[in-house]
């Protein structure tokens, strides 16, 4: 039986512990092995053939087949291993990241620039977690500019 997590009520949002770790160890050996050319190759000639190599249930190997990393995330993949496929297709983090919040990377881009997402509607599924009427007041998000290395 999964334990219930405080952070389990963050919409959106699936934390990467001990127990997601082992649920996605599958998932995150497979972006693992791609970190070899060869192995690039022989899952770029033939995906569903490749996969059957690892210990992946029939709903990660589907969340891989589609690319859909929301879904690899919820089954226990982490973020920085599942990067490696999108990198093995071909695509920044950036882009990966636009597909994942469902925007297009220059709306991520500037959303990112202008601070991130704002909590408001994203502090908890249950709504336990709603501001106070006295602690309602908007506070605006510290800005930050990018400057370039020399």
């Amino acid at each position: 039986m999964t334990k219930k997590h405080d952070y389990d009520d963050i919409p959106g949002t699936f934390v990467f512990d001990a127990e997601r770790s082992r649920q996605g160890y599958g998932i995150n050996m497979f972006c693992m092995s791609l970190m070899k050319e060869e192995n690039r190759k022989a899952f770029k000639a033939n995906e569903a053939e490749y996969l059957k190599k690892f210990n992946l249930t029939p709903e990660q190997t589907e969340a891989i087949l589609k690319r859909d990393y929301n879904r690899m995330l919820e089954l226990g993949g982490n973020i920085y291993f599942t990067a490696k496929l999108g990198a093995t297709d071909g695509h920044s983090f950036q882009h990966m990241a636009a597909v994942m919040t469902g925007s297009t990377q220059d709306e991520y881009a500037k959303m990112m620039l202008a601070g991130g997402r704002s909590v408001e509607g994203n502090r908890s599924k249950s709504g336990k977690d709603k501001p106070s009427k006295a602690s309602s007041g908007k506070t605006k998000a510290k800005s930050t500019t990018l400057t370039k290395r020399k």
